[in-house]
């Protein structure tokens, strides 16, 4: 299962935090690193989605090849919990098997985990697929098209935008990127245009791993969304 997800910061604005926390993003936020001209905690929280303590899960788009087809599926809304419910019963229904693979970009690092904390936090089950806890390096069910991309070089980031380009992959970066979805979720209310966005992460993720293993990508009237 090729997936991707969009995360947002949990409040609209730093004002709207409640002061225990608030005061917990201030602690965070004095101890992230900033380009250019120093910024404030407060103008800092746009950043907030990154990380799960603070932010939300709003979409998690998922695509599998079905012969042919590449179906595509979305979980998106405002309330994360229900969400999150859905997405855990697609995994336990279809993906509890060894022979199951979950495959992002920087999947390892974010996405992965980002979706297992909001499960905590939510007081959900975290799916076996997606628990890590006592299993050994060979038994994690996770692919990352980045970590493969390294080879080895862990210091080594490459962006998805990045490698679709060099790839000669459609990019999924051609209406919006990550740093637009917090404003046109909180902002301009516009869920469908992120969920459209996520979409072709999801669907970028797949083509790059195929352009890896040497074979066609997926063309356009084979997609199909469910």
């Amino acid at each position: 299962m090729f997936l991707d997800i969009e995360t947002v910061p949990f409040y609209k604005s730093y004002n709207e935090i409640p002061e225990t926390l608030k005061k917990l993003w201030d602690n965070k936020a004095e101890r992230l690193p900033v380009q250019g001209e120093e910024k404030s905690t407060k103008e800092l929280y746009a950043r907030a989605g990154i990380y799960a303590e603070f932010g939300k899960i709003i979409c998690i788009s998922v695509g599998f090849m079905n012969g042919a087809e590449f179906r595509i599926k979305s979980f998106y809304g405002d309330d994360e919990k229900i969400l999150l419910e859905e997405f855990s019963g697609l995994l336990d229904r279809h993906y509890s098997t060894h022979q199951h693979l979950l495959c992002g970009h920087n999947g390892k690092e974010f996405d992965f985990p980002y979706i297992a904390r909001r499960m905590l936090i939510n007081g959900l089950p975290i799916p076996q697929i997606l628990n890590l806890q006592g299993k050994k390096p060979w038994e994690v069910q996770h692919l990352d098209t980045m970590d493969l991309w390294r080879f080895g070089d862990y210091k080594h980031y490459t962006s998805l935008n990045l490698l679709t380009t060099i790839f000669n992959i459609p990019s999924p970066k051609d209406d919006i990127d990550g740093s637009m979805v917090g404003t046109i979720y909180w902002e301009e209310n516009d869920l469908e245009r992120i969920v459209q966005y996520c979409q072709k992460d999801t669907l970028a993720v797949a083509q790059i791993l195929l352009r890896y293993m040497g074979r066609p990508l997926i063309k356009e009237e084979n997609i199909v969304f469910t």
